[in-house]
């Protein structure tokens, strides 16, 4: 049994030292600030709970224990944060502040269990391990939903992996320690442990080769190129004629669809649509003929009633939030001001 913990503690201080070097790399790389340092704090959360849950390792005798433990407990917080940022979803405030002072509560009810009580409430376990159970769940929903929108076939699939598998590990110690609490297994530790050096070795492997590419889109959009090979040309032809039809306007359109509308491979399309045409993801190319046309109705008299909801459900947005957003990040104004600059005098007729 000795053996075996001292096999999981040197298995989870090398998964640890492992994420804080790649942790490192990434912090000092090129990738966008909010992507680079939501990446930095998942990877040290994570390894702040490989450090935390060390058998042989009495980290709780140190002075820095609080912050190791505030930085394990916020594993899946960090997690779910990065799955939004990773797959351009906005954050909604209001969820995130909610999680946040959880996650801030339930740390400080362990400190005092540990320091002081030495009685950790049931509710507050129950509501840390609860909490943690539905932000892993919800990242890896944005992670499988929001898989089809990038181009690039490796970096999707390594996105979607990426949340999916730090998901589902933090899922079984979720479910694990609801079962049994929080009792020392040897083996079941070990398998934990030893899939996470499997998964972490894996996963860094990979990204300090690509130097983090994988993490993030350039921040200039691949040029399009002028000519095209026979076979893209056909292609090109086939998908002009299918957005003369407005087939962009089908609500839920992913590129899955679309390719299946076109009889070809779907990775043919996102080369396309990609490394062809010169957009960075899907949702980049539909909204530029959907944009384009919402500019259109907005600006036409004859449909000045029209609402701007309608607007928005008739171009296949599922709510009004996505379309507004997507306006205004490709013409700096919302529908409305821009309705209103269009028709102006108009309305003041």
């Amino acid at each position: 049994m000795t053996r075996m913990l001292l096999i999981d503690t040197a298995l989870r201080l090398l998964s640890a030292g492992q994420l804080m070097l790649i942790a490192l790399v990434i912090g000092r790389g090129r990738a966008p600030r909010p992507i680079r340092w939501a990446t930095v704090l998942l990877l040290l959360c994570v390894a702040a709970y490989l450090a935390d849950v060390a058998p042989v390792i009495d980290v709780r005798s140190m002075r820095i224990w609080p912050v190791v433990q505030l930085g394990s407990q916020s594993s899946p917080l960090a997690l779910w944060v990065f799955a939004h940022l990773i797959f351009e979803r906005r954050i909604e405030r209001r969820p995130l502040a909610i999680a946040i002072a959880t996650t801030l509560a339930c740390w400080i009810n362990f400190l005092a269990a540990v320091y002081w009580t030495h009685r950790m409430p049931v509710t507050a376990d129950v509501t840390q391990h609860a909490l943690a159970f539905a932000l892993c769940v919800h990242a890896i929903w944005i992670a499988i939903t929001e898989r089809g929108d990038d181009l690039i076939e490796r970096r999707r699939a390594f996105r979607t992996g990426f949340v999916i598998v730090v998901g589902l590990q933090t899922l079984a110690v979720v479910v694990v320690e609801t079962i049994v609490g929080y009792a020392t297994i040897p083996w079941l530790m070990l398998l934990q442990s030893g899939s996470t050096l499997i998964a972490v070795l894996a996963f860094g492997a990979v990204l300090l080769s690509s130097d983090a590419d994988l993490l993030f889109d350039a921040e200039a959009p691949p040029q399009p190129q002028p000519s095209l090979a026979p076979a893209d040309n056909v292609l090109k032809q086939k998908l002009d004629a299918a957005m003369a039809g407005h087939v962009y306007r089908e609500p839920g359109l992913s590129i899955g669809v679309l390719a299946a509308k076109l009889g070809v491979p779907e990775h043919r399309l996102r080369a396309l649509i990609n490394q062809r045409l010169g957009y960075r993801n899907f949702s980049d190319f539909l909204n530029s003929h959907r944009i384009a046309d919402a500019q259109a109705w907005l600006g036409d008299p004859a449909k000045v009633a029209l609402p701007v909801l309608t607007i928005a459900m008739d171009l296949g947005y599922g709510s009004l939030a996505p379309f507004n957003r997507a306006f205004r990040d490709t013409t700096g104004q919302t529908p409305t001001d821009w309705r209103r600059a269009a028709l102006g005098g108009f309305e003041n007729s």
